[in-house]
C-alpha cells in the first residue's frame, strides 16, 4: 500500500491572475506558499485537510468532471461575504434532501464549487457506536 501523507488539486487556469484574485482575495483561501515568478507562477492554498495549486497555464477549459468540494462553518454567512465581494453565486443556499446544506459557485474558468456546511445533528458529524 502507498502510504500517502498529503495531496493536493491542481488547477491550471486560463489567466492565473484572474484565479489568484478568486482563490486568494474573493473566496479568502489563505496562501501555503508560492513558487516561481511571472504570471506563471504557482500559489498553493490550504484547504481544509488538503491543498489548492493555482500554477502555469491552460488554454483548454476544465474537466467537465472536475467539481471542487469546500466543507465551511456557516453557509449562509459564506454567501453574504461572496456576494459582497461581487463573487457570482451559481445557486444560493438549499438544504439538500440528504441534509447538507450546499450552495454552488464557479471560478473564474467554469470550475463548479460546491460550499457545504454540515449541521448539527447531521450523521457526518457523529461516528457511530462512538
Amino acid at each position: 500500500m502507498v502510504h500517502v501523507l498529503s495531496g493536493r488539486t491542481l488547477l491550471r487556469p486560463a489567466d492565473p491572475e484572474r484565479s489568484r484574485h478568486f482563490y486568494g482575495e474573493q473566496l479568502g483561501l489563505a496562501v501555503h506558499r508560492e513558487f516561481g515568478t511571472g504570471p506563471e507562477r504557482g500559489t498553493v492554498y490550504f484547504l481544509g485537510g488538503g491543498f489548492l495549486e493555482v500554477s502555469g497555464r491552460s488554454a483548454e477549459p476544465p474537466s467537465p468532471g472536475l467539481r471542487l468540494w469546500m466543507q465551511v462553518e456557516d453557509v449562509a454567512a459564506a454567501h453574504g461575504e461572496l456576494v459582497a465581494k461581487g463573487v457570482e453565486i451559481v445557486r444560493p443556499p438549499v438544504e439538500e434532501p440528504w441534509g447538507l446544506i450546499e450552495m454552488w459557485l464557479a471560478d473564474p474558468d467554469g470550475t463548479p464549487i460546491v460550499l457545504v456546511e454540515v449541521p448539527a445533528g447531521h450523521p457526518l458529524r457523529h461516528r457511530p457506536g462512538i
